[in-house]
């Protein structure tokens, strides 16, 4: 028997409301309201406010916390202070590469236990929770570590856009407020939100300035409701996955099961600064899979990923080919993400593409549906927010 769908803390208040709920990792979750234009449009001039709570949050806890993390993680942890956020891949030692990417994820440190012992975090993909949790326990010390898994006890919330941050520290008391306008990126602190408790970082999926938050599951809709309140006379909406994905694509954000995979090159895909090979004093760090990582930086994938801007508003999805404008037989690469994207005003993607293709302005087709539509490379991220002034 088909198992029944979990729900966010938030599902109910989605379907009374509007949004088009789909099956997505096993959850139910709004993938549009009203028109995924308009919602990713809403995020880019003022704030979009998405409903993640379906991605996996888990703790880590205990004097070796730091340590086992270290010895787990792409990323290091044995430099990552209080309030600082990473993102990383959760890797393992296993298949024919000699490495498998399981996840990629944030790894945040939190403030320290009252006994001065390390609290960290982890978020991971809805899709991998389940074995990414299995992967990490079967790697626990007999004493030390505590691994937690908080996703059902918990929601976690997505406000982005331009006025994301202030619209969040509006609902904050003014100690609060001021130390998360001062947040800078991938950083984290604890604050009161509509009179609530929250864990608050200055992250996000969408190439905007955003912050998520990490609030009870019992507090989630006074919250979600508080900001959308608080954001309607800016043009503030709710949003589902679909517009999340847009504008994910326009920032050139992988997603895995797209970009990434567990055969994949990290370093082909540009996230080779997510790779620590090296500990901070120069020597060689361990991690599973590390050996093979080496091998694979020291010999570099023949594809590599790309981004794609359209000529038209007609577009590719996740394995169209890639061929020499006006041959479909002469295929240098696989889209591996693709859609209309709205800020741009055209179709884009992201694609794996042979190096002698590879090169910023090259003219490729894409085939879509036996036909060929016309593209050329372009530099990720496709959209980039504008500066903020000084």
């Amino acid at each position: 028997m088909t198992a029944p769908l979990l729900e966010t803390p938030l599902a109910a208040w989605h379907a009374a409301h509007g949004g088009r709920m789909v099956d997505f990792a096993g959850w139910t979750m709004p993938v549009q309201y009203a028109s995924i234009v308009e919602e990713h449009l809403a995020t880019r001039r003022a704030a979009g406010l998405f409903d993640v709570s379906h991605m996996g949050r888990l703790s880590v806890t205990g004097p070796d916390a730091i340590r086992w993390l270290d010895s787990l993680l792409t990323r290091r942890g044995a430099d990552l202070a209080p309030g600082q956020v990473r993102y990383t891949l959760v890797t393992s030692d296993e298949g024919p590469t000699g490495v498998s990417v399981l996840d990629d994820a944030l790894v945040a440190r939190e403030a320290d236990a009252a006994d001065g012992s390390p609290r960290l975090s982890l978020v991971v993909n809805a899709s991998n929770r389940d074995r990414v949790v299995a992967w990490l326990k079967s790697r626990l010390p007999a004493a030390g570590v505590t691994l937690t898994d908080h996703t059902r006890e918990t929601a976690m919330i997505a406000v982005q856009g331009p006025r994301a941050v202030e619209l969040v520290a509006g609902l904050c008391p003014a100690a609060d407020a001021a130390r998360i306008a001062a947040l800078k990126n991938y950083r984290a602190t604890t604050a009161t939100v509509a009179g609530r408790p929250a864990a608050i970082s200055r992250t996000g999926y969408t190439g905007e300035d955003g912050v998520e938050l990490v609030v009870a599951a019992s507090d989630a809709v006074a919250v979600w409701e508080a900001i959308l309140a608080a954001g309607a006379a800016h043009g503030v909406v709710p949003c589902g996955l679909g517009a999340r994905d847009t504008l994910r694509l326009e920032a050139g954000m992988p997603l895995y099961g797209h970009e990434l995979a567990a055969a994949s090159d990290p370093f082909a895909l540009g996230l080779g600064f997510a790779l620590n090979l090296a500990a901070a004093d120069g020597s060689p760090r361990e991690f599973p899979g590390a050996a093979a990582l080496r091998q694979m930086h020291a010999q570099p994938a023949q594809r590599v990923r790309v981004g794609l801007v359209c000529d038209g508003k007609r577009a590719a999805r996740e394995g169209s080919l890639v061929t020499r404008p006006g041959d479909p037989n002469a295929v240098v690469g696989t889209v591996t993400s693709g859609s209309y994207c709205p800020t741009l005003g055209t179709a884009a993607a992201m694609a794996l593409v042979d190096r002698d293709a590879a090169a910023e302005g090259t003219p490729l087709d894409l085939i879509i549906r036996d036909s060929a539509a016309s593209a050329r490379v372009a530099p990720l991220p496709l959209y980039r927010r504008p500066a903020t002034p000084s």
